[in-house]
């Protein structure tokens, strides 16, 4: 975790960065992000150096080439640990005038960092802001991965903090319950096709190094875990650096974090190429049929982002492959045919495990739209046998614009240190979620329609049309009221009214 100290820190050069005019957070978090690879540059040109000095060989690998740029800037005077004791004059002309145009022009170390940086511009204001920045940046012991990845998350809670930008994210704890109820393995192949930040991926790399840490003992597992398992695509660049960075903090080598407009004919589908999908995909919008791709469109024809989507995740997923995606609660229950044909693939032609309703401020202060999550596998030949359905009503944070959480720190999220009482359940449902999901196949299915969580038969589904909302299947429970025939009722009024005249006249009498 950051120390109270190192957060102080990043709210003085944040609200530096305001102050010197760039009031957009993402901006913000831009030009930190190419400091910050800037550095990591300069880290794998030392790991080169030392290598080369204990195999007594020349280097194989010059990040920073020998000599200089062709302004006369040595690019030894741009590396990390030269600059950062430069004046910040002196420091600034180097980043603006040479550093820049380098990080632009690198190859890199074939990374997907280093193709995102092409776009790179620098807008940092002045000497002193920079020179904080570095500062500031220096103290941050880059070896420890939990140290620089909380770094980056603390950094991207503030875009999440500053208004309209907080479309990007979604909340953490609610991408914790999704990785936790798929558990993602070694051998996955996971893919978020509207990647923004990288959340999903930075949460499901914690989740497979935590629970499966021998994986790094072998070499192709390894291999596979730095480049081939996490691959996340977006159509802003901006948000792409944003991504690979915030994978990079978070110890994956080479994940790839790359430009796609995954719903767009013009990029080709990779299909069936992932075994886990995990994704928030945009709600509310509309293509044009004539720019989406064809093999969606065949899938269902909609315009409806939200749709194509879902067809896309069909499209994307291996045989056996899983998913777990959020979608807004129109989905589930939309009379189009568009809505209801596919439903009816998810249920009939696929395996529909799933759908957990979420509470309507889940998204606040961002959106008020009532959301739930699909998980599903993906068999083509059905297997749909009963669905299972959680009303989740509280994850642990108010569902008001503040967003606050409502437990102590430790209660909170899917896995709290110590068993939540009733009470706290009623303000955190997600350990309950875990909980019940592992019983969904057996003793769940004896869950009456008005527990918090039950299963219905597909049969029963299909029958409504496919309609997947929670609400269609719930069933209420009422309070008995003992109800009184009205000739008695009315023979007690009049037993009351007696009794209250005798009580009047003993009252006049007494006062007499």
């Amino acid at each position: 975790m950051l120390t109270g100290e190192l957060r102080s820190q990043v709210d003085a050069v944040w609200n530096s960065f305001w102050s010197g005019g760039i009031a957009n957070p993402l901006e913000v978090l831009e030009q930190i992000t190419y400091l910050l690879f800037l550095r990591r540059l300069d880290e794998l040109q030392t790991l080169e150096e030392r290598k080369s000095a204990k195999q007594n060989k020349p280097i194989e690998r010059h990040i920073f080439p020998q000599g200089a740029d062709n302004k006369g800037c040595s690019f030894e005077s741009m590396r990390w640990n030269k600059l950062k004791n430069s004046e910040p004059q002196e420091m600034y002309n180097i980043v603006s005038e040479h550093v820049f145009p380098f990080l632009r022009e690198l190859g890199g170390d074939g990374s997907t960092y280093s193709q995102q940086m092409q776009g790179a511009r620098f807008t940092i204001p002045t000497p002193a802001l920079l020179a904080k920045v570095i500062d500031l940046l220096d103290q941050i012991p880059m070896q420890e991965r939990d140290t620089k990845g909380d770094l980056y998350e603390y950094m991207l809670g503030k875009i999440a903090s500053a208004g309209q930008n907080g479309q990007f994210r979604t909340p953490r704890h609610i991408i914790q319950l999704m990785v936790e109820l798929t558990a993602p393995t070694p051998k996955d192949t996971i893919c978020d096709p509207a990647s923004g930040t990288c959340g999903f991926l930075v949460i499901a790399n914690e989740y497979v190094r935590e629970h499966h840490a021998e994986l790094f003992f072998d070499k192709q597992l390894a291999e596979h875990f730095h480049h081939h398992m996490f691959n996340g695509y977006d159509f802003d660049n901006t948000m792409l650096r944003i991504g690979s960075m915030n994978m990079l903090l978070h110890g994956v080598e080479s994940p790839t974090i790359t430009y796609r407009d995954s719903l767009s004919q013009y990029y080709a589908l990779q299909e069936e190429a992932f075994s886990l999908i995990l994704a928030n995909p945009p709600f509310a919008g509309s293509l044009d049929y004539d720019g989406t791709a064809r093999d969606l469109l065949a899938i269902v024809k909609t315009k409806k982002t939200e749709l194509l989507f879902l067809a896309l995740f069909l499209k994307l997923l291996k045989a056996g492959g899983r998913a777990a995606v959020i979608v807004p609660d129109g989905v589930l229950f939309g009379s189009s045919k568009a809505h209801k044909d596919l439903r009816r693939i998810i249920v009939e032609e696929q395996k529909l495990d799933a759908v957990i309703s979420l509470p309507s401020g889940a998204f606040m202060p961002y959106a008020g739209v009532s959301t739930a999550i699909l998980f599903f596998t993906k068999t083509n030949s059905g297997g749909t046998d009963n669905v299972w359905f959680y009303d989740l009503q509280a994850d642990g944070w108010s569902l008001d614009n503040k967003r606050q959480p409502l437990l102590d720190l430790e209660k909170l999220g899917t896995t709290p240190k110590t068993a939540l009482t009733s009470e706290e359940h009623s303000k955190n449902n997600l350990p309950d979620v875990l909980a019940r999901w592992k019983e969904r196949e057996s003793s769940e299915q004896n869950n009456a329609r008005t527990a918090q969580s039950f299963t219905v038969p597909k049969e029963e589904i299909a029958a409504t049309g496919y309609d997947l909302s929670l609400n269609r299947y719930k069933e209420v429970v009422h309070e008995h009221v003992e109800h009184i025939a009205p000739v008695e009722l009315i023979a007690e009024l009049k037993q009351l009214e007696s009794e209250i005249q005798t009580g009047l006249l003993e009252l006049e009498g007494m006062l007499k």
